[in-house]
């Protein structure tokens, strides 16, 4: 008796085996048509959009070339001039001496990287930066962990 069940559960299992492989094959199959024909409605839809794309594109593309040519010569005339007239001195900067008074371990990863930022890597070790607001937000974050004087 024992046999007989045996071989009715493995018949079962073959019946749902086989139904479950059926249904799975339909599913693809009835996909596939949708997935081709939405995948032609999209490149069908796309071609006129790049074509009018390329239509409106080619007048800015003559106009940028047209006026490339002396944007070229304005950009090397331009140039030499710049560098002469750059301070030579640094002392028109204004900076900042900042201290770092208080250990960075344990503390938030955005905290580390602002002492990071700031240049410090040790205790009691002093740097001086340029005075920038994102300096001064860096040095606002971590105000308790540093002293910060006018250099």
């Amino acid at each position: 008796m024992a046999d007989e069940e045996l071989v009715d559960e493995k018949k079962v299992v073959k019946k749902a085996a086989a139904r479950k492989a059926a249904t799975k094959k339909a599913a693809v199959e009835s996909a596939a048509p949708k997935k081709a024909a939405t995948k032609k409605a999209a490149v069908e839809s796309a071609a006129p959009k790049k074509a009018a794309v390329e239509e409106s594109a080619e007048p800015v593309k003559a106009a940028v070339e047209e006026s490339a040519e002396p944007a070229k010569a304005a950009v090397v005339k331009s140039a030499a001039p710049a560098k002469a007239s750059a301070p030579k001195s640094s002392s028109a900067v204004k900076r900042l001496s900042v201290t770092l008074v208080r250990s960075k371990h344990g503390r938030l990863a955005s905290h580390k990287a602002c002492v990071a930022g700031l240049g410090l890597r040790r205790m009691h070790q002093t740097v001086q930066v340029i005075d920038t607001p994102e300096n001064r937000g860096m040095i606002n974050r971590i105000h308790y962990m540093l002293t910060v004087e006018d250099a």
